[in-house]
């Protein structure tokens, strides 16, 4: 899947879409994942197929808004001054808007019938000006898995996994969504960290 730096032309050609595929889910560190990166990390999949997957960390902000990133790209702004996320470790220059399915951008990729993800500089400048999507969420970088890489990390207990919900991706304040994410799932996050060492 090819992804365009913000500003910038995308291709936005999907990977092959499979009826057993986490599209559209979210994925939930687990006390088990090994990767101190994504300790306490809530990510987005966008896509996965056999081919692999890709999804932005929602829970993650930096010290940069989007304001400050529209500043930088010289794109005048009426307003925005939430924060952006690190999606990911891969590619961390480049942008990615996740927002509500809605609005003509060039570089769209629909995720789902209410969920998009756009990489082009035009959502930005919609953004910018006030008519942009009511409900987005902006982050540098993206987390990828290899063939398999994903299932394996599922088959070692490293994710949990449970379908996106819209409010907890746009509404709930970010040092909230992790432990959100798993209250949703009728999951005590102090019992879950208590089973580490005690499986």
């Amino acid at each position: 899947m090819a992804l365009a730096k913000l500003g910038e032309g995308a291709n936005t050609g999907c990977m092959t879409q499979t009826d057993d595929s986490l599209r559209d889910h979210f994925l939930v560190a687990s006390p088990y994942l090994e990767d101190a990166g994504f300790h306490g990390a809530v990510v987005y999949l966008c896509e996965h197929s056999a081919e692999g997957a890709m999804g932005i960390v929602v829970n993650q902000p930096l010290e940069i808004t989007v304001g400050e990133v529209l500043d930088q790209l010289d794109i005048r702004r009426e307003r925005p001054d939430q924060p952006v996320y690190a999606g990911g470790p891969v590619q961390t220059e480049r942008g990615f808007v996740l927002h509500r399915t809605g609005g003509d951008w060039h570089g769209t990729i629909p995720v789902s019938d209410r969920i998009s993800l756009t990489v082009s500089r035009d959502v930005l400048e919609a953004i910018g000006r006030g008519d942009g999507p009511r409900q987005y969420l902006m982050a540098l970088g993206y987390s990828g898995w290899g063939e398999g890489q994903l299932e394996e990390e599922l088959a070692s207990n490293s994710w949990l996994v449970t379908p996106a919900d819209d409010d907890l991706l746009f509404r709930t304040p970010d040092e909230s969504r992790y432990a959100g994410v798993l209250r949703a799932m009728g999951i005590d996050l102090n019992q879950l960290t208590n089973t580490v060492g005690h499986a």
